[in-house]
Protein backbone atom coordinates (compact mmCIF):
# COMPACT_ATOMS: atom_id res chain seq x y z
CA UNK A 1 0.00 0.00 0.00
CA UNK A 2 1.25 3.37 -0.84
CA UNK A 3 2.17 5.41 2.12
CA UNK A 4 0.20 8.59 2.19
CA UNK A 5 3.10 11.41 1.27
CA UNK A 6 3.65 9.14 -2.15
CA UNK A 7 -0.50 9.64 -3.00
CA UNK A 8 0.08 13.13 -2.27
CA UNK A 9 2.79 13.66 -4.81
CA UNK A 10 1.10 11.64 -7.16
CA UNK A 11 -1.52 14.30 -6.95
CA UNK A 12 -3.80 12.89 -4.28
CA UNK A 13 -4.33 9.03 -5.53
CA UNK A 14 -6.72 7.34 -3.07
CA UNK A 15 -5.19 5.18 -0.71
CA UNK A 16 -6.59 2.37 1.47
CA UNK A 17 -9.24 -0.56 1.92
CA UNK A 18 -11.57 -0.51 -1.37
CA UNK A 19 -14.81 -1.41 1.31
CA UNK A 20 -16.25 1.52 2.88
CA UNK A 21 -15.74 1.55 6.62
CA UNK A 22 -17.99 3.07 9.52
CA UNK A 23 -16.26 6.28 11.44
CA UNK A 24 -14.37 5.24 13.92
CA UNK A 25 -12.42 7.54 16.23
CA UNK A 26 -9.30 6.26 18.01
CA UNK A 27 -9.76 4.90 21.51
CA UNK A 28 -6.22 6.43 22.35
CA UNK A 29 -5.22 9.34 20.84
CA UNK A 30 -2.16 9.14 18.42
CA UNK A 31 -2.78 5.25 17.90
CA UNK A 32 -4.32 5.71 14.19
CA UNK A 33 -2.15 4.34 11.32
CA UNK A 34 -3.24 6.29 8.30
CA UNK A 35 0.33 5.91 6.35
CA UNK A 36 1.31 9.65 7.41
CA UNK A 37 4.60 9.56 10.25
CA UNK A 38 3.40 13.20 10.95
CA UNK A 39 -0.15 12.69 11.49
CA UNK A 40 0.00 9.54 13.53
CA UNK A 41 2.47 11.29 15.94
CA UNK A 42 0.73 11.89 19.03
CA UNK A 43 2.67 15.30 19.06
CA UNK A 44 4.00 16.21 15.74
CA UNK A 45 5.06 19.13 16.69
CA UNK A 46 6.97 17.84 20.43
CA UNK A 47 6.26 18.89 23.60
CA UNK A 48 4.73 22.75 24.79
CA UNK A 49 8.04 23.34 26.18
CA UNK A 50 9.91 22.86 22.38
CA UNK A 51 7.17 24.36 21.25
CA UNK A 52 7.48 27.76 23.13
CA UNK A 53 11.19 27.61 22.85
CA UNK A 54 11.18 28.00 19.16
CA UNK A 55 8.01 30.12 19.27
CA UNK A 56 10.52 32.33 21.20
CA UNK A 57 13.63 32.54 18.90
CA UNK A 58 11.11 33.73 16.15
CA UNK A 59 9.96 36.29 18.79
CA UNK A 60 13.32 37.94 19.27
CA UNK A 61 13.94 37.37 15.61
CA UNK A 62 11.07 39.80 15.06
CA UNK A 63 12.37 42.13 17.62
CA UNK A 64 15.75 42.27 15.82
CA UNK A 65 15.31 42.45 12.51
CA UNK A 66 11.78 43.26 11.64
CA UNK A 67 10.94 46.02 14.22
CA UNK A 68 13.59 47.90 13.26
CA UNK A 69 13.38 48.33 9.82
CA UNK A 70 9.55 49.00 10.20
CA UNK A 71 10.10 51.59 12.62
CA UNK A 72 12.91 53.56 9.81
CA UNK A 73 10.92 52.59 7.02
CA UNK A 74 7.49 54.68 8.66
CA UNK A 75 9.88 56.92 10.16
CA UNK A 76 9.21 57.01 13.38
CA UNK A 77 11.16 56.97 16.51
CA UNK A 78 9.18 55.93 19.18
CA UNK A 79 6.31 53.61 19.15
CA UNK A 80 4.04 53.10 22.14
CA UNK A 81 1.73 50.59 23.08
CA UNK A 82 -0.19 50.82 25.84
CA UNK A 83 -3.25 47.79 26.91
CA UNK A 84 -4.78 46.48 30.14
CA UNK A 85 -5.50 42.83 31.43
CA UNK A 86 -8.00 41.04 28.71
CA UNK A 87 -8.39 43.65 26.53
CA UNK A 88 -4.81 43.42 25.18
CA UNK A 89 -3.68 45.48 21.52
CA UNK A 90 -3.98 42.86 18.62
CA UNK A 91 -0.42 43.80 17.98
CA UNK A 92 -0.26 41.28 21.41
CA UNK A 93 0.94 38.24 19.98
CA UNK A 94 3.73 39.84 17.91
CA UNK A 95 5.12 41.44 20.65
CA UNK A 96 5.34 39.12 23.40
CA UNK A 97 6.62 35.68 24.40
CA UNK A 98 4.06 32.19 23.97
CA UNK A 99 4.46 31.86 27.54
CA UNK A 100 2.64 35.38 28.20
CA UNK A 101 -1.16 34.98 27.80
CA UNK A 102 -2.29 38.30 28.92
CA UNK A 103 -1.55 41.63 29.44
CA UNK A 104 -0.18 42.74 33.70
CA UNK A 105 -2.48 44.52 35.32
CA UNK A 106 -1.86 47.72 32.44
CA UNK A 107 1.21 46.70 30.33
CA UNK A 108 2.80 49.97 28.57
CA UNK A 109 5.37 48.39 25.86
CA UNK A 110 7.62 51.47 24.33
CA UNK A 111 10.12 51.34 21.51
CA UNK A 112 12.70 53.63 20.79
CA UNK A 113 15.17 54.25 18.11
CA UNK A 114 18.52 55.11 19.11
CA UNK A 115 19.77 54.42 16.07
CA UNK A 116 23.36 52.19 15.49
CA UNK A 117 22.51 51.22 19.19
CA UNK A 118 19.46 49.49 18.30
CA UNK A 119 15.88 49.78 19.12
CA UNK A 120 14.88 50.15 23.13
CA UNK A 121 12.52 47.99 24.16
CA UNK A 122 11.12 49.38 27.46
CA UNK A 123 7.85 47.45 29.40
CA UNK A 124 6.19 49.59 31.88
CA UNK A 125 4.74 47.30 33.88
CA UNK A 126 4.19 43.32 33.53
CA UNK A 127 7.71 41.54 32.43
CA UNK A 128 11.24 41.39 30.47
CA UNK A 129 9.62 38.46 27.89
CA UNK A 130 12.56 36.32 28.23
CA UNK A 131 15.16 39.65 28.59
CA UNK A 132 13.29 40.77 25.25
CA UNK A 133 12.20 44.47 27.32
CA UNK A 134 13.46 46.51 30.36
CA UNK A 135 10.84 45.66 33.31
CA UNK A 136 10.64 48.85 34.67
CA UNK A 137 8.87 48.38 38.33
CA UNK A 138 7.79 50.90 41.02
CA UNK A 139 9.38 52.79 43.50
CA UNK A 140 6.97 51.90 46.11
CA UNK A 141 8.95 49.86 48.39
CA UNK A 142 6.65 46.24 49.53
CA UNK A 143 7.60 45.10 53.28
CA UNK A 144 7.55 41.90 52.07
CA UNK A 145 6.11 39.72 49.09
CA UNK A 146 2.53 38.67 49.57
CA UNK A 147 1.71 35.31 51.16
CA UNK A 148 1.64 33.19 48.13
CA UNK A 149 3.38 35.33 46.09
CA UNK A 150 5.84 33.95 43.63
CA UNK A 151 8.18 37.21 43.62
CA UNK A 152 10.66 38.10 45.85
CA UNK A 153 10.98 41.54 44.58
CA UNK A 154 10.54 44.00 47.43
CA UNK A 155 9.00 46.86 44.92
CA UNK A 156 6.04 47.00 44.01
CA UNK A 157 4.15 46.57 40.27
CA UNK A 158 3.53 49.45 38.73
CA UNK A 159 -0.15 50.72 38.49
CA UNK A 160 -2.61 53.45 37.85
CA UNK A 161 -2.06 56.87 37.04
CA UNK A 162 2.02 56.19 37.97
CA UNK A 163 2.21 54.41 34.99
CA UNK A 164 1.09 57.09 33.17
CA UNK A 165 4.05 59.82 34.60
CA UNK A 166 6.50 56.63 34.42
CA UNK A 167 5.94 56.84 30.43
CA UNK A 168 5.93 61.02 30.27
CA UNK A 169 9.27 61.27 31.99
CA UNK A 170 10.71 57.95 29.38
CA UNK A 171 9.31 60.52 26.89
CA UNK A 172 11.13 63.81 27.94
CA UNK A 173 14.24 62.12 28.89
CA UNK A 174 14.44 60.38 25.04
CA UNK A 175 12.33 63.64 23.41
CA UNK A 176 11.07 61.63 20.29
CA UNK A 177 10.09 63.24 17.16
CA UNK A 178 7.18 61.10 16.36
CA UNK A 179 5.29 59.13 18.63
CA UNK A 180 3.27 56.28 16.92
CA UNK A 181 0.10 54.85 18.40
CA UNK A 182 -2.25 52.21 17.35
CA UNK A 183 -5.52 53.67 15.58
CA UNK A 184 -7.07 53.13 12.51
CA UNK A 185 -10.36 53.20 10.72
CA UNK A 186 -9.01 50.69 8.30
CA UNK A 187 -7.36 47.89 9.99
CA UNK A 188 -8.34 46.15 13.01
CA UNK A 189 -5.02 45.03 13.66
CA UNK A 190 -3.78 48.92 14.05
CA UNK A 191 -6.68 50.03 15.60
CA UNK A 192 -5.77 48.81 19.26
CA UNK A 193 -5.45 51.93 21.61
CA UNK A 194 -8.87 51.57 23.40
CA UNK A 195 -10.55 54.54 24.07
CA UNK A 196 -9.89 54.90 27.48
CA UNK A 197 -5.88 54.59 27.27
CA UNK A 198 -6.03 56.84 24.65
CA UNK A 199 -7.50 59.43 27.07
CA UNK A 200 -5.17 58.57 30.15
CA UNK A 201 -2.04 58.72 27.83
CA UNK A 202 -2.64 62.09 26.19
CA UNK A 203 -3.75 64.11 29.45
CA UNK A 204 -0.73 62.65 31.43
CA UNK A 205 1.65 63.65 27.65
CA UNK A 206 0.22 67.08 27.38
CA UNK A 207 2.03 69.45 25.10
CA UNK A 208 3.99 69.44 23.47
CA UNK A 209 4.03 65.56 23.50
CA UNK A 210 0.12 65.07 22.44
CA UNK A 211 1.00 67.02 19.05
CA UNK A 212 4.14 64.41 18.19
CA UNK A 213 1.59 61.75 18.45
CA UNK A 214 1.22 59.96 15.12
CA UNK A 215 -1.01 57.06 13.22
CA UNK A 216 0.58 53.81 13.60
CA UNK A 217 -1.18 52.24 10.83
CA UNK A 218 1.56 50.40 8.41
CA UNK A 219 3.52 50.00 11.14
CA UNK A 220 1.41 47.87 13.22
CA UNK A 221 0.06 45.57 10.20
CA UNK A 222 3.51 44.96 9.19
CA UNK A 223 4.92 43.92 12.16
CA UNK A 224 2.03 41.25 12.70
CA UNK A 225 2.10 40.31 9.11
CA UNK A 226 5.93 39.66 8.64
CA UNK A 227 7.43 36.41 9.10
CA UNK A 228 10.85 34.90 9.70
CA UNK A 229 12.47 32.46 7.05
CA UNK A 230 13.19 30.55 10.30
CA UNK A 231 8.77 30.00 10.81
CA UNK A 232 9.02 28.59 7.10
CA UNK A 233 9.94 25.01 7.83
CA UNK A 234 7.52 24.75 10.04
CA UNK A 235 4.46 26.41 8.28
CA UNK A 236 5.55 23.96 6.01
CA UNK A 237 4.35 21.28 8.51
CA UNK A 238 1.49 22.78 9.70
CA UNK A 239 0.05 22.74 5.96
CA UNK A 240 1.53 18.69 5.31
CA UNK A 241 -0.49 17.53 8.51
CA UNK A 242 -3.20 19.86 7.73
CA UNK A 243 -3.15 18.23 4.17
CA UNK A 244 -2.97 14.67 5.45
CA UNK A 245 -6.35 15.03 8.07
CA UNK A 246 -8.37 16.37 4.73
CA UNK A 247 -7.37 13.14 2.69
CA UNK A 248 -7.89 10.72 5.42
CA UNK A 249 -11.37 12.62 6.15
CA UNK A 250 -12.11 12.29 2.88
CA UNK A 251 -11.58 8.87 2.21
CA UNK A 252 -13.38 5.16 3.19
CA UNK A 253 -11.75 5.40 6.29
CA UNK A 254 -13.83 8.28 7.43
CA UNK A 255 -16.68 8.21 4.82
CA UNK A 256 -19.23 5.67 4.12
CA UNK A 257 -21.69 6.81 0.86
CA UNK A 258 -25.37 6.31 1.86
CA UNK A 259 -24.07 6.41 5.55
CA UNK A 260 -22.08 9.36 6.97
CA UNK A 261 -23.30 13.10 6.87
CA UNK A 262 -21.21 15.80 6.44
CA UNK A 263 -21.43 17.01 9.97
CA UNK A 264 -19.68 13.64 10.92
CA UNK A 265 -16.78 14.37 9.00
CA UNK A 266 -16.66 17.63 10.15
CA UNK A 267 -16.60 16.24 13.98
CA UNK A 268 -13.91 14.04 13.02
CA UNK A 269 -11.45 16.25 11.85
CA UNK A 270 -12.30 18.63 14.57
CA UNK A 271 -11.30 15.42 16.77
CA UNK A 272 -8.74 14.39 14.88
CA UNK A 273 -6.73 18.03 15.85
CA UNK A 274 -8.02 17.30 19.50
CA UNK A 275 -6.45 13.69 19.42
CA UNK A 276 -3.11 15.28 17.82
CA UNK A 277 -2.77 18.06 20.78
CA UNK A 278 -3.86 20.57 17.95
CA UNK A 279 -6.45 23.34 17.57
CA UNK A 280 -7.83 25.24 14.71
CA UNK A 281 -9.19 28.90 14.46
CA UNK A 282 -12.56 28.06 13.38
CA UNK A 283 -15.00 25.58 12.84
CA UNK A 284 -14.57 23.08 9.73
CA UNK A 285 -16.92 23.03 7.42
CA UNK A 286 -17.87 20.19 4.54
CA UNK A 287 -20.13 20.93 2.18
CA UNK A 288 -22.04 18.96 -0.93
CA UNK A 289 -22.79 19.48 -4.18
CA UNK A 290 -25.30 17.03 -6.29
CA UNK A 291 -26.08 16.73 -9.78
CA UNK A 292 -29.77 18.54 -10.28
CA UNK A 293 -29.37 19.12 -6.61
CA UNK A 294 -29.36 22.71 -5.62
CA UNK A 295 -28.24 23.85 -1.72
CA UNK A 296 -31.37 23.64 -0.71
CA UNK A 297 -32.51 20.53 -1.86
CA UNK A 298 -29.46 19.08 -0.74
CA UNK A 299 -29.99 20.22 2.59
CA UNK A 300 -28.59 21.06 6.02
CA UNK A 301 -25.97 18.61 7.07
CA UNK A 302 -27.09 15.40 3.77
CA UNK A 303 -25.73 12.30 3.85
CA UNK A 304 -23.01 11.70 1.81
CA UNK A 305 -24.03 9.30 -1.55
CA UNK A 306 -22.29 8.49 -4.65
CA UNK A 307 -21.93 11.19 -7.34
CA UNK A 308 -21.61 13.93 -4.68
CA UNK A 309 -19.00 16.38 -4.77
CA UNK A 310 -17.77 17.17 -1.60
CA UNK A 311 -15.57 20.69 -0.45
CA UNK A 312 -14.26 21.72 2.80
CA UNK A 313 -12.78 24.69 4.62
CA UNK A 314 -10.17 23.55 7.50
CA UNK A 315 -7.23 25.43 9.39
CA UNK A 316 -4.97 24.45 11.59
CA UNK A 317 -3.76 26.04 14.69
CA UNK A 318 0.28 25.24 16.13
CA UNK A 319 3.09 26.94 17.51
CA UNK A 320 1.16 30.43 17.37
CA UNK A 321 0.62 29.87 13.63
CA UNK A 322 -2.68 29.21 11.41
CA UNK A 323 -2.61 27.37 8.14
CA UNK A 324 -6.08 27.79 5.59
CA UNK A 325 -7.17 25.01 3.66
CA UNK A 326 -10.43 24.44 1.31
CA UNK A 327 -10.24 21.12 -0.74
CA UNK A 328 -12.46 19.22 -3.27
CA UNK A 329 -13.66 15.12 -3.19
CA UNK A 330 -16.09 13.18 -5.80
CA UNK A 331 -17.84 10.09 -4.62
CA UNK A 332 -17.48 7.76 -7.10
CA UNK A 333 -20.12 5.81 -8.08
CA UNK A 334 -20.96 2.03 -7.92
CA UNK A 335 -18.84 1.43 -11.28
CA UNK A 336 -17.10 4.51 -11.67
CA UNK A 337 -13.36 4.72 -11.45
CA UNK A 338 -12.38 8.03 -12.24
CA UNK A 339 -13.82 11.60 -11.95
CA UNK A 340 -16.00 12.94 -14.93
CA UNK A 341 -14.62 15.00 -17.72
CA UNK A 342 -16.66 17.83 -16.88
CA UNK A 343 -15.67 17.78 -12.98
CA UNK A 344 -12.13 17.91 -13.63
CA UNK A 345 -12.54 20.37 -15.68
CA UNK A 346 -13.76 22.57 -13.03
CA UNK A 347 -10.79 21.87 -10.95
CA UNK A 348 -8.41 22.80 -13.22
CA UNK A 349 -10.44 25.89 -13.48
CA UNK A 350 -9.62 27.09 -10.40
CA UNK A 351 -6.13 25.90 -10.52
CA UNK A 352 -5.84 28.38 -13.26
CA UNK A 353 -7.35 30.86 -11.39
CA UNK A 354 -4.30 29.89 -8.51
CA UNK A 355 -1.52 30.27 -11.20
CA UNK A 356 -2.49 33.76 -11.86
CA UNK A 357 -2.99 34.87 -8.46
CA UNK A 358 0.60 33.54 -7.63
CA UNK A 359 2.17 35.04 -11.15
CA UNK A 360 0.58 38.52 -9.96
CA UNK A 361 1.27 38.82 -5.96
CA UNK A 362 4.48 40.06 -5.96
CA UNK A 363 5.82 42.61 -2.78
CA UNK A 364 4.94 46.46 -3.62
CA UNK A 365 1.73 46.18 -5.35
CA UNK A 366 -1.01 46.67 -3.14
CA UNK A 367 -4.49 44.04 -2.55
CA UNK A 368 -6.48 45.75 -5.19
CA UNK A 369 -3.81 46.23 -7.58
CA UNK A 370 -3.55 42.43 -7.41
CA UNK A 371 -7.10 42.05 -7.32
CA UNK A 372 -7.43 44.17 -10.36
CA UNK A 373 -4.60 42.23 -12.68
CA UNK A 374 -5.93 39.07 -11.51
CA UNK A 375 -9.39 39.88 -12.72
CA UNK A 376 -8.13 41.07 -15.96
CA UNK A 377 -6.50 38.00 -16.98
CA UNK A 378 -9.36 35.75 -15.25
CA UNK A 379 -11.78 37.27 -17.93
CA UNK A 380 -9.87 37.15 -20.79
CA UNK A 381 -9.05 33.49 -20.28
CA UNK A 382 -12.85 32.71 -20.01
CA UNK A 383 -12.79 31.79 -16.86
CA UNK A 384 -15.71 32.85 -14.17
CA UNK A 385 -14.05 33.38 -11.18
CA UNK A 386 -14.52 35.25 -8.01
CA UNK A 387 -11.05 36.08 -5.89
CA UNK A 388 -10.82 36.22 -2.23
CA UNK A 389 -7.58 35.60 -0.59
CA UNK A 390 -5.69 37.04 2.70
CA UNK A 391 -2.32 37.17 4.50
CA UNK A 392 -2.19 34.41 6.98
CA UNK A 393 0.38 33.80 9.97
CA UNK A 394 -0.30 34.47 13.78
CA UNK A 395 -4.22 35.04 12.89
CA UNK A 396 -5.82 33.22 10.56
CA UNK A 397 -7.25 36.13 8.43
CA UNK A 398 -4.43 37.71 8.94
CA UNK A 399 -2.79 41.43 8.99
CA UNK A 400 -1.89 42.83 5.50
CA UNK A 401 -3.47 43.58 2.28
CA UNK A 402 -6.21 41.77 1.24
CA UNK A 403 -7.10 41.08 -2.09
CA UNK A 404 -10.90 41.03 -2.80
CA UNK A 405 -13.64 39.75 -0.90
CA UNK A 406 -15.83 37.31 -2.06
CA UNK A 407 -18.76 40.54 -2.00
CA UNK A 408 -16.00 42.90 -3.10
CA UNK A 409 -14.58 42.09 -6.64
CA UNK A 410 -14.48 45.83 -7.85
CA UNK A 411 -11.94 46.22 -4.67
CA UNK A 412 -11.29 46.59 -0.78
CA UNK A 413 -11.38 50.10 0.27
CA UNK A 414 -8.96 51.05 2.44
CA UNK A 415 -7.47 46.98 3.68
CA UNK A 416 -7.01 46.37 0.42
CA UNK A 417 -5.11 49.61 -0.33
CA UNK A 418 -1.84 48.28 1.90
CA UNK A 419 1.04 47.14 0.09
CA UNK A 420 2.38 43.87 0.31
CA UNK A 421 5.59 42.83 1.27
CA UNK A 422 8.04 40.43 1.09
CA UNK A 423 8.27 37.58 3.82
CA UNK A 424 4.63 37.36 4.68
CA UNK A 425 2.20 34.62 3.74
CA UNK A 426 -0.69 34.67 2.16
CA UNK A 427 -3.69 32.05 1.87
CA UNK A 428 -4.83 31.84 -1.92
CA UNK A 429 -8.48 31.68 -1.49
CA UNK A 430 -10.77 31.78 -4.72
CA UNK A 431 -13.73 29.91 -6.75
CA UNK A 432 -14.20 28.93 -10.52
CA UNK A 433 -17.56 27.95 -11.50
CA UNK A 434 -17.76 25.70 -14.48
CA UNK A 435 -20.72 24.25 -16.04
CA UNK A 436 -20.48 20.52 -15.97
CA UNK A 437 -21.72 18.30 -19.19
CA UNK A 438 -22.31 14.93 -16.79
CA UNK A 439 -24.93 17.17 -15.03
CA UNK A 440 -26.55 18.54 -17.61
CA UNK A 441 -24.85 21.78 -17.81
CA UNK A 442 -25.00 22.46 -14.09
CA UNK A 443 -23.13 24.74 -12.85
CA UNK A 444 -19.96 23.59 -10.63
CA UNK A 445 -18.14 25.78 -8.11
CA UNK A 446 -14.66 24.43 -7.47
CA UNK A 447 -13.45 26.63 -4.47
CA UNK A 448 -10.06 25.78 -3.48
CA UNK A 449 -7.49 27.57 -0.88
CA UNK A 450 -4.10 26.92 -0.29
CA UNK A 451 -1.32 28.88 1.73
CA UNK A 452 1.54 30.46 -0.29
CA UNK A 453 4.98 31.85 1.14
CA UNK A 454 6.24 35.01 -0.05
CA UNK A 455 10.22 34.67 0.75
CA UNK A 456 12.34 37.58 1.80
CA UNK A 457 13.19 37.95 -2.48
CA UNK A 458 9.89 38.46 -2.97
CA UNK A 459 9.79 34.81 -4.10
CA UNK A 460 6.21 33.25 -4.17
CA UNK A 461 5.89 29.35 -3.64
CA UNK A 462 3.17 26.65 -2.02
CA UNK A 463 3.76 26.33 1.85
CA UNK A 464 3.30 22.33 0.90
CA UNK A 465 1.42 21.77 -2.33
CA UNK A 466 -2.07 22.54 -4.46
CA UNK A 467 -4.55 20.06 -5.14
CA UNK A 468 -4.89 19.35 -8.43
CA UNK A 469 -6.72 16.25 -8.80
CA UNK A 470 -9.86 15.29 -6.43
CA UNK A 471 -9.54 13.67 -3.25
CA UNK A 472 -11.97 9.51 -3.90
CA UNK A 473 -14.17 7.99 -1.91
CA UNK A 474 -15.25 4.67 -3.64
CA UNK A 475 -18.72 3.34 -3.48
CA UNK A 476 -19.61 -0.26 -2.41
CA UNK A 477 -21.07 -2.57 -5.33
CA UNK A 478 -24.46 -3.39 -5.82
Amino acid sequence: MRTLVAALAAGLVPFGAAVAQPIAFPVTPGTRTSGSPAADTLRPFGLLRDQAMQQQKWFELRMERTLPALMRREGVDMWVVPMREYNEDPLFKAITSPTTFAARRRTIYVFYDRGAQGIERIALGGTSQGNVFKAVRSMKPVAQPAAGSRENSRQAELWGDEQWSILKQVIEERKPNKIAINTSRNFAFADGLSSGEKEGMLQALGAPWTSRVVNAEALAVDLIAARQPEEEAAFRELNRVAWEIITEAFSNKVITPGVTKTDDVVWWMRQRLADLGLSTWFQPSVEVQRAFGSPELVGVNPTILPGDVLHCDFGVTALGLNTDTQHMGYVLKPGETDVPAGLKKALAQSNRLQDLTVEELKPGRTGNEVLKAVLTRMKAEGIDGTEYSHPIGLHGHGAGALIGLWDYQDGVPGRGDHKIIPGMWYSIELQATTAVPEWNNQQVRSAQEEDVIIDASGKVRWAFGRQNKFHLVTSPLK
